[in-house]
């Protein structure tokens, strides 16, 4: 008889405790306008790779919203170099900061590149900074620029920038959303 009365007293102090946890936590993030920008950004976009010596590849990036509606998941494939190249990106908005953030790795990097950036309404442009580690192991630090040229074509330009602040040009990428 004991044993059952501790079972059952064990049990409901159980179930207590889980009401109190659930009463006491806030409730789960909701995606807001931000984050319905980035959902616009959903599908199969054809890429346009140019290097820095002008070099042109071709590339395919998959958008997809996830997590509830919070993270836009990147998966891009392609050329770089005459090697495949490999790449996925998480993008979301922190309220909190006022940012959209983000993180992305590749088949060239070894640490994430994260980043944070502000979307300006007027020019249609998404700003980012951010660092990794470059492929001598020091930190490097980036700055992306996406133009949303209209809701079928974009252009991202990546640049590295140097401990003296300039900024040099890399790769630029012309998407075209597939129909």
């Amino acid at each position: 008889m004991s044993r059952t009365l501790t079972l059952s007293l064990g049990l409901s102090l159980l179930v207590a405790a889980s009401n109190l946890a659930q009463e006491s936590s806030p409730p789960a993030p909701k995606p807001g306008p931000e984050h319905a920008k980035l959902k616009k950004m959903e599908g199969t976009w054809d890429a346009v790779v140019i290097e820095q010596d002008g070099k042109k590849t071709k590339g395919v990036m998959t958008y997809k919203m996830e997590c509830g509606g919070l993270w836009l998941c990147s998966d891009f494939k392609g050329e770089h170099m005459a090697q495949p190249f490999y790449g996925k990106g998480f993008d979301s908005y922190d309220p909190a900061s006022k940012r959209y953030v983000g993180t992305w790795v590749d088949s060239y990097l070894t640490s994430p590149l994260n980043f944070e950036g502000t979307y300006d309404e007027k020019t249609k442009t998404l700003t980012s900074n951010g660092q990794c580690n470059g492929p001598d192991g020091k930190p490097m630090k980036m700055k992306m620029v996406t133009k949303m040229i209209d809701d079928d074509h974009e252009t991202f330009e990546m640049f590295m920038i140097g401990p003296d602040g300039k900024e040099q040009k890399g790769a630029t990428i012309e998407y075209a959303r597939r129909k």
